[in-house]
């Protein structure tokens, strides 16, 4: 979930066209279209970006193809240069590199993220684009939206030396969480979830792995990922005494069911959530937007990354594909879209 504290839309010069581009629009709930554009010359301070890959981001967009964004949150759910209001129709989608084909000098040519919707090519100002480091492939760089968003919840968590940390729901955000938390020293930690293939992708992050009827319990730290209520639950019942639960599924207008009788009260467990749109109390005084994703390409240089992109598909067959990347049972961790020149 993405905050309106984030940069709003770029306001593009009325002046020559320069280049068409296609946009994903969401215009119903389960449906999608593209839709063609015409784009600007790039004035003084701004770039046109030509679109290599994007991201599907199954918490975020699940909710919003699927018209679940709550009245109250439409503001606060504003991605960055969203185009159209909730529920639609809209384009929606914050994570994106391209290559730099016009404007500022110092980037041409240069691969570059921006947190920007599904769109082959798009004019920007300088500032909303951040070039991709050496040694970081532009293919992986997409994973840079979830992995700023692990990088404030372990922020949020401040683990301790020796903690016993679980982290419950194994998509790409929870993956991502067990990565950043088991290179913590003296943090032992175990990745949940009901799949148990992802077990492989724990032991390569360095986590162990378990499904919930067979999770550790006592935990000083449990992480919750999952998206569904079950998972909240199986958190809850793994916290050890004073143990604190960081939620960072955002449940959209669900309402969700909790067990605060039985051993809650008596283990004083702490519910606290986590959420990406604003810099976390523990980094603020160093860290804000555009240094803390800075931070999070820097740290996608490991190749290690790369088990989290499990599937591939055209930009051009999203409406098409879209329906199905965003049900639980699609079983995909990062989805990734491939823009063809």
């Amino acid at each position: 979930m993405l905050s309106s504290e984030h940069r709003g839309p770029s306001r593009y010069r009325a002046d020559s066209v320069m280049a068409r581009a296609r946009a994903f629009w969401v215009v119903g709930p389960g449906r999608g279209e593209l839709r063609s554009e015409e784009l600007e010359s790039p004035a003084a301070g701004e770039v046109l970006v030509r679109a290599q890959y994007s991201a599907v981001s199954r918490g975020s967009e699940s909710l919003v193809f699927h018209g679940r964004v709550p009245v109250s949150e439409y503001q606060r759910m504003r991605c960055p240069h969203q185009v159209g209001d909730f529920p639609g129709p809209l384009k929606y989608g914050y994570s994106s590199v391209g290559v730099v084909e016009a404007g500022s000098p110092e980037l041409l040519g240069r691969p570059v993220f921006c947190l920007f919707p599904h769109q082959s090519a798009y004019v920007l100002p300088v500032g909303d684009v951040l070039p991709v480091p050496a040694g970081v492939p532009p293919e992986r760089a997409i994973l840079a939206a979830n992995l700023e968003t692990a990088i404030n919840a372990v922020w949020d968590a401040a683990p301790r030396l020796g903690d016993r940390v679980a982290v419950v729901g194994a998509g790409v955000v929870g993956c991502l969480c067990a990565y950043l938390l088991a290179r913590h020293p003296g943090v032992a930690v175990e990745l949940v979830d009901l799949r148990a293939e992802r077990g492989e992708i724990a032991r390569a992050f360095g986590a162990s792995f378990a499904l919930p009827a067979d999770a550790q319990r006592d935990r000083d730290l449990v992480v919750h990922a999952s998206g569904s209520e079950a998972g909240l639950c199986t958190s809850l019942l793994l916290a050890g005494t004073d143990a604190t639960v960081l939620e960072l599924s955002w449940f959209g207008d669900i309402r969700v069911s909790l067990p605060l009788g039985a051993a809650f009260h008596v283990r004083r467990l702490n519910l606290r959530s986590s959420q990406v749109g604003t810099v976390s109390p523990r980094a603020r005084a160093r860290f804000d937007h555009r240094t803390r994703l800075a931070l999070a390409l820097e740290l996608c240089k490991d190749p290690l990354l790369d088990r989290l992109i499990d599937a591939e598909s055209r930009f051009e067959d999203l409406p098409q594909s879209m329906p199905q990347l965003t049900l639980p049972e699609s079983g995909s961790l990062c989805h990734r879209l491939r823009y063809d020149p």
